[in-house]
């Protein structure tokens, strides 16, 4: 179910009633909200709601296990099974096939034929996302920064429909506390949540699709077809794509949560306008970020060992963040790309710092220099995800050293306005974006209907009549 289809506007209206109506009754809004969002999940495919509820009560036992263990072994063990469990159903589903081919064919090189049953595993959608909010669940029990939950209080937690498909990945300090208490309705920002909703629907409905239509689609399935130019511009267009797709669900998904009394972190923070790649980490995707820092880069050790350490902590973070959106050589890719540039980085303040040469440059130049840097990179790293194979990835790299004089069709002034506006816009200031929210909330309630009226109606009237599912919801 699209949160941009008439199917999900009817469903939402529903829930919305129902759990305005159930707020004080406390159990009956979690099994109310509990049966909307396993109802959410069945429509894709029923049958992948019981892996949903097996993640539930993995991480329900994990989770009982550690807090009544007598010992830290027995404890560890509670934690590492649990974990296993976890990530084993996602492994299976998302990586036995990548991992049986690849060991089959090499398998095959050396003359021993089939020694790895080929099963092709249909990938349940979400599977990433509600697999990462168990883990960090079972984890901060462990770590004594969360109690455990009750059963339906993490039920709802790991399936509550905003953030199931495609994230936010919250955390269980974050959402527990407000399932478990009443909603205030005085206290719902309604004109926040609207303005969310309408530009997460006009970032996907209309700048992501058009630029999936008119640019990225055509170019990436046929790049040695296109001159250097188109092949560029639709690198850059992926780059605006991607962006407007995933935070325009991100900004759906917090308006939506927001109409139900429930508050998200903020995913998004004009990412096109870092200065390095760290930066663009601080401000991209930022929950997976903070749970690849947490749960993982640190355990590795983090920047506590030597130089060499760090750079391989910063790796292998970036890689197996990379594989975390796909069992495909073009994440992995992707993620040795942002790896490589981060240890860069790394190595490059680690040298400045002994050497007492300043770190940052605050001269407008240079800065303007490290954002076109930092934003050429990404783009360079998102080619890579975008490709659907290392091959026509190369292709890509190919046709932009060889394609240069010919006619660009596909580059128009609407598509470079429109790169060019998606990436100013992030560098309005954050004040003047809350300031103007808030003007709008205290506006008489008709000039508000009829501006989001009008907004919806020039979001419907400028997109096309094929709008490509969200990128997201394939992880």
């Amino acid at each position: 179910m699209l949160f941009y289809t008439f199917d999900f506007a009817i469903f939402f209206g529903v829930v919305y009633a129902g759990a305005w109506l159930l707020n004080r009754r406390v159990v009956a809004w979690k099994l109310w909200v509990l049966a909307a969002s396993y109802y959410f999940y069945a429509y894709w495919d029923w049958r992948f709601c019981f892996l949903l509820a097996a993640s539930t009560v993995i991480s329900h036992l994990g989770a009982t296990g550690i807090s009544v263990a007598g010992t830290e072994r027995v404890r560890r063990i509670w934690l590492v099974s649990s974990i296993t469990g976890l990530l084993g159903l996602l492994g299976y589903f998302k990586y036995y096939s990548f991992f049986a081919v690849n060991v089959d064919n090499a398998l095959r090189g050396i003359g021993l034929g089939n020694a790895v049953p080929l099963l092709t595993p249909t990938l349940p959608i979400a599977i990433s996302f509600f697999t990462f909010m168990a883990v960090s669940y079972v984890v901060d029990v462990y770590r004594g920064q969360l109690k455990p939950a009750t059963p339906i209080d993490l039920a709802v937690y790991l399936s509550f429909f905003p953030h199931l498909v495609a994230g936010p990945i919250v955390r269980g300090t974050e959402l527990l506390p407000q399932i478990r208490r009443p909603r205030d309705a005085q206290s719902i920002d309604f004109s926040r949540a609207s303005t969310l909703i309408m530009s997460g629907l006009f970032k996907k409905l209309v700048i992501s699709s058009y630029m999936n239509n008119n640019i990225v689609t055509p170019v990436f399935g046929s790049p040695n077809a296109h001159s250097a130019l188109e092949v560029l511009f639709a690198v850059w267009g992926y780059a605006v794509e991607i962006y407007c797709d995933f935070s325009g669900y991100t900004d759906i998904a917090i308006g939506i949560a927001l109409l139900l009394g429930i508050k998200f972190p903020v995913n998004f923070d004009g990412p096109y306008t870092a200065r390095s790649l760290q930066d663009f980490w601080r401000r991209w995707h930022i929950t997976l970020s903070r749970w690849l820092r947490d749960y993982l880069y640190i355990p590795l050790g983090g920047n506590r060992g030597s130089t060499l350490l760090t750079a391989r902590n910063i790796m292998l973070t970036m890689v197996l963040g990379g594989l975390w959106h796909g069992a495909n050589w073009t994440f992995l890719a992707w993620g040795v790309l942002h790896g490589a540039g981060q240890v860069t980085g790394h190595l490059r303040r680690t040298y400045r710092e002994h050497r007492g040469i300043a770190l940052e440059n605050d001269a407008t130049f240079a800065k303007i220099r490290q954002r076109f840097l930092t934003f050429q990179y990404v783009s360079l790293g998102w080619l890579f995800f975008n490709a659907s194979s290392m091959s026509n990835a190369y292709s890509m790299i190919g046709r932009l050293f060889s394609g240069w004089g010919q006619s660009s069709p596909l580059v128009t002034p609407l598509l470079v306005v429109t790169i060019g506006a998606v990436i100013a816009v992030q560098y309005v200031p954050r004040r003047l974006v809350d300031n103007a929210v808030a003007a709008f909330g205290r506006a008489a309630a008709p000039v508000q209907v009829v501006a989001l009226g009008l907004g919806l109606l020039c979001t419907t009237t400028l997109m096309p009549a094929g709008v490509p599912s969200f990128i997201y919801y394939k992880f």
